[in-house]
């Protein structure tokens, strides 16, 4: 099997997509899984900032430096580059879709998918909330970075 390539997908790039990335990559590191990971956004609106404030905490918390982390919009590269592009809601799964060329390869999937009971379910958007929801985002990206890489491992 070729190396993973994971994208992870929202609106913006600066919440969700950018946690996720963060998730992803910690739990490759944790079991062993060599990937190349990145995440951006359907929307324009923050290309090269960084992630929200209240995103680096709740990473920074867990051990995890995102102030790095710059926006970026998805381009028509990513569905060949990439083997997977992971949307955060339908919404974005949905404007993946549109937006994915005739001859992409990338599979696409939400990312609770790959987890047991959770298949369909959005990742929790924190932007409009307080604070306390970005740790229901965490929760939900680790949880979905977990069943990811055990279905990366798998695959072999």
């Amino acid at each position: 099997m070729q190396q993973p390539a994971v994208l992870f997908v929202c609106l913006g790039n600066i919440c969700r997509s950018p946690l996720a990335e963060a998730a992803f990559r910690a739990e490759c590191q944790r079991v062993g899984l060599s990937a190349k990971v990145d995440s951006a956004g359907t929307g324009h609106w923050h290309i090269g900032a960084p992630p929200d404030r209240r995103a680096q905490t709740v990473a920074a918390r867990h051990g995890i430096d995102i102030s790095s982390y710059r926006g970026r919009q998805v381009e028509d590269a990513d569905f060949n580059q990439f083997t997977h592009i992971i949307a955060l809601d339908d919404f974005n799964l949905l404007d993946l879709r549109k937006l994915q060329p005739v001859d992409a390869t990338a599979e696409l999937s939400l990312l609770l998918d790959h987890v047991p009971d959770r298949a369909g379910e959005p990742v929790a958007d924190p932007y409009y909330g307080d604070s306390s929801g970005f740790d229901t985002t965490w929760r939900d990206v680790t949880e979905g970075a977990q069943g990811l890489a055990a279905a990366l491992l798998a695959r072999g």
